[in-house]
């Protein structure tokens, strides 16, 4: 069975290391990244399923690391975690780079955080099962479905 796997993109090394903390008993493996290049050479040495990433970073942008992970793996789920609410910003995000969801920071780690990841996992798990349902065993845990459950 396959665990999923989790890769967080930020510049500030504290969200990362706050992710870190409050992520640490989750069900999925998790990477970190501080700049969307680190995070697209992950992505090409490591099997990636969801991708959680902040917009204003030095050199690629989130929204720049939103289309190229789309173009080269456009079967992972994107979300966007950002402090920047600027509306235009995040609606091209959104029609450009497919985006799963929105989390605004400062976030609500077990409200909102959390149950957002799993989620994310399970759509991956939908995704791949519809299309190739042959190459997909039952990848949902028992522990992923009692955290979905408890989430909810």
């Amino acid at each position: 069975m396959n665990t999923r796997t989790v890769l967080f993109v930020d510049d500030d090394q504290m969200v990362l290391n706050s992710l870190k903390r409050g992520l640490f008993e989750e069900p999925y493996n998790m990477l970190f990244a501080s700049s969307g290049k680190e995070a697209l050479e992950i992505m090409e040495q490591r099997e990636v399923h969801v991708l959680v990433t902040d917009m204003r970073m030095p050199e690629m942008s989130g929204l720049e690391l939103l289309r190229a992970a789309r173009k080269t793996h456009n079967n992972v789920v994107r979300i966007v975690l950002s402090g920047y609410t600027q509306i235009s910003t995040l609606l091209t995000a959104i029609n450009q780079g497919d985006i799963y969801k929105y989390i605004p920071k400062p976030w609500k780690l077990e409200e909102e955080f959390k149950p957002s990841i799993l989620e994310a996992i399970e759509q991956y798990n939908l995704r791949a099962k519809k299309e190739d349902p042959s190459k997909v065993q039952e990848q949902e845990t028992p522990d992923l479905k009692v955290h979905l459950k408890n989430a909810g």
